[in-house]
């Protein structure tokens, strides 16, 4: 078969979650996941660095119809990966995902109301007349149509990081990794490790590591907040004690994204306040002897940057214990031995981890054209944070920066089924955002000051400055705008096909 109702770009946690939120609203539209690596759970199953772990609790990043049952709500990856592949199961998705299928461009047709997308995979297999094969034959290229495209690739390139140009670094003798690219047989046990960077992967690696590791060492430029959370859930556990499951994880659902909206929108108003409490909270850890405000204070506000969450205060633990330690300095240059600083200081180290951050992707690099006209995607507005201008049939499933990645997915696959059950009943084949109010002003699309996100801002669409093309970055509003409100407004236009 090659043509489909709606292709699913993505087997990882958005993409097997919109397949089972389209099984259940839409039991009889045909659909396919395309998936470019040979195994599903996609960020999950892609990360195999020591200590991988969810940076949210897994009862707002787990799927709002799939409670989340285990003890932990700070999960590990591989928790995670068989909570997705266990859900591709029960909802019998799994065997709806075609692998090593990566697609590259994708072509839409108004006259059809159709998209041609254009798949890459290495199998040799020929599963469609219209096939072609390099002369090798290890490569083959494969087309399907489809009416509605819906991507869940995520925001980052796979193939590799972002490593920067560090002086020297040819030169060292021991070993340069980058946690996208983890080595399976690296042994570690009594090594001198220094993992380069402060965010999310950073405070995984260093007290997973510290365990057998003879040393490790935090080096970063700059501080992030670091906050401890409990990695079991009490209130949760005593939830499902009292109630059925469903409603007890519903519960705990509630609470966290209340509790998340909460402390960012302090963090907004009253960033002062904030920052002292963090402070303090790092105190109780650390004691008076530790120079927080060197290695814990950033220069910028709570939740300019994502918070880095430690379960049951992991890091703190690795510093305290002493098996770990946080430098806080620049990189002059590498040597044979280690890293030479530009204090005058250096770090000797068997094993380097660059732990800096990511190489963010739109749509997974598809190239689009739409009436045989190529679209850019930077010159788009994006239309209630995952349709673009000027892009029929085609969404996309971006989760928040401020709270978990899923509560957002949630809601725009069953926005999606919303909007597909809404053409079916008046018979129309395609719908396309449009704005055509002069008085829009277009901001940069995500708000955030990482510099993953600085370093890529050039590739993404753009967010207006109201409404429908502003990003609130709101669960509370997401749902009443993508569950409540009607789907017809002036920006979003609906077409029929002679």
């Amino acid at each position: 078969m090659n043509h489909f109702d709606v292709v699913i770009i993505g087997a990882g946690l958005s993409g097997i979650g919109a397949a089972c939120h389209l099984k259940l609203s839409q039991p009889n539209k045909t659909y396919t996941i395309l998936e470019s690596r040979d195994r599903m759970g996609g960020t999950w199953d892609l990360f195999r660095y020591p200590g991988i772990r969810s940076d949210s609790d897994m009862h707002t990043l787990g799927y709002n119809f799939k409670p989340w049952l285990k003890a932990q709500a700070i999960a590990d990856g591989p928790a995670i990966r068989d909570y997705i592949r266990e859900t591709a199961d029960q909802y019998d998705v799994a065997s709806s995902v075609q692998y090593q299928r990566k697609v590259t461009a994708a072509s839409w047709d108004s006259a059809t109301a159709k998209w041609t997308v254009t798949i890459e995979h290495t199998s040799s297999e020929n599963t469609s007349s219209e096939n072609t094969s390099s002369e090798n034959n290890s490569l083959t290229i494969e087309t399907l149509t489809c009416h509605f495209i819906y991507s869940c690739t995520g925001y980052y390139r796979y193939d590799k990081g972002y490593t920067p140009d560090f002086p020297g670094v040819e030169q060292f003798k021991g070993q340069f990794i980058h946690p996208q690219l983890w080595p399976e047989d690296l042994d570690y046990s009594d090594k001198r490790i220094v993992i380069i960077g402060s965010g999310a992967t950073a405070v995984t690696l260093v007290p997973a590591m510290a365990k057998t590791a003879k040393h490790v060492t935090m080096l970063q430029r700059s501080p992030t907040y670091v906050v401890a959370r409990p990695a079991v859930d009490s209130l949760s556990q005593k939830f499902r004690r009292w109630f059925p499951e469903q409603f007890a994880y519903d519960l705990t659902r509630w609470k966290n994204v209340t509790m998340q909206a909460f402390i960012f929108q302090l963090s907004r108003r009253f960033p002062d306040k904030v920052r002292a409490l963090l402070r303090k909270m790092t105190h109780q850890w650390m004691g008076d002897d530790y120079d927080i405000d060197t290695h814990f204070n950033p220069r910028y506000n709570p939740w300019d940057q994502r918070l880095c969450l430690v379960p049951d205060g992991d890091l703190f633990r690795a510093l305290r214990k002493g098996t770990a330690s946080i430098v806080t300095d620049h990189i002059e240059h590498f040597t044979e031995q280690g890293i030479q600083l530009k204090s005058g200081a250096a770090l000797d180290a068997d094993i380097v981890v660059s732990a800096t951050g990511l190489e963010l992707l739109m749509l997974g690099g598809i190239q689009l054209t739409v009436d045989s006209q190529p679209v850019k995607i930077p010159d788009s507005l994006v239309y209630k944070g995952m349709m673009f201008s000027g892009i029929p049939n085609l969404a996309l499933a971006a989760g928040y920066t401020n709270a978990s990645w899923t509560l957002k997915c949630d809601l725009t696959s069953q926005y999606v089924c919303r909007l597909l059950a809404y053409m079916d009943k008046h018979n129309y084949k395609y719908c396309m955002a449009t704005n055509n109010d002069p008085s829009v002003q277009r901001t940069q699309f995500l708000d955030l000051a990482s510099g993953y996100i600085d370093r890529a801002v050039d590739q993404f669409p753009k967010q207006g400055n109201k409404a429908p093309w502003r990003l609130y970055q709101n669960y509370l509003l997401d749902i009443i705008t993508l569950r409540v409100r009607s789907l017809r407004d002036r920006a979003l236009t609906f077409y029929k096909t002679e």
